[in-house]
């Protein structure tokens, strides 16, 4: 499991700091800062990582800030969340700033729980899946390449494709991994609905696997090996499931 990594634009070395003292207490992973626009673009540009930026609007005298989000939205690579934190209460940078499309908007000085909270509400928007960290009946995101598990205060993310295969116990989906098992609350509808369908395919009642993670198949004995000598049952309801290109024996 990874930390979720933060890039930070502020050219105050004090607040800075501050910023920096709390994601890391809160276990996020400060990936690059950044306290001009030359820098922060280059930044961004060349570093794939990146999970969220949080960007204060003056960087110096002039609104860069800003001028940093108007550019990455014109951008043609994948778009990241951007949290804007700043001291200015003008309206109208506020309506230029509002028009960059923001997933927050924080006045300083920033509030920790205020932060934290925001950072989460950002992915939840960013990646359109609503009230996920508010309530209690999941704790999980996921995109097209990770999988952003609330761990208490912080976010930890797990890479879909080292994902072997997802048992469900209930309303618990055990994620395990090349690296790891990791336990999740979501519904096995809702993360079979997220998933890429022509990669995870439901072999039984409790059992999804990942058909890149296949090693054999034996239709006969209903069995289908996996990576790491995993072995699971494959129904006879869901055969219809797995394609027959990727049978083996």
């Amino acid at each position: 499991m990874n930390k979720v990594n933060v890039l930070v634009i502020e050219d105050n070395p004090i607040e800075k700091e501050s910023l920096i003292e709390v994601l890391e207490d809160n276990d996020y992973n400060i990936i690059g800062t950044a306290d001009n626009f030359k820098d922060a673009l280059s930044i961004y540009l060349n570093n794939k990582d990146i999970d969220l930026l949080i960007v204060d609007i003056f960087l110096g005298e002039h609104p860069e800030g800003i001028l940093f989000a108007e550019t990455i939205n014109q951008l043609d690579q994948t778009k990241k969340p951007f949290l804007f934190l700043t001291s200015s209460v003008d309206k109208e940078l506020f309506q230029r700033a509002k028009a960059t499309m923001p997933f927050n908007y924080m006045v300083k000085p920033f509030n920790e729980y205020e932060l934290l909270f925001s950072i989460q509400l950002a992915l939840e928007k960013f990646y359109d899946q609503k009230d996920v960290f508010t309530s209690e009946e999941e704790d999980t995101i996921v995109s097209n390449e990770y999988l952003y598990i609330q761990k208490g205060r912080s976010l930890k993310k797990v890479l879909i494709s080292e994902i072997i295969y997802i048992e469900v116990e209930g309303r618990y989906c055990n994620i395990i991994t090349e690296k790891g098992k990791f336990v999740i609350l979501i519904s096995l509808t809702k993360i079979l609905k997220l998933l890429n369908a022509k990669i995870f395919k439901r072999v039984s009642r409790n059992f999804v696997v990942n058909t890149q993670k296949i090693e054999e198949i034996f239709p006969n004995d209903q069995l289908i090996v996996l990576t790491g000598n995993y072995k699971i049952t494959l129904s006879e309801k869901y055969k219809s499931t797995i394609d027959k290109s990727i049978f083996l024996k």
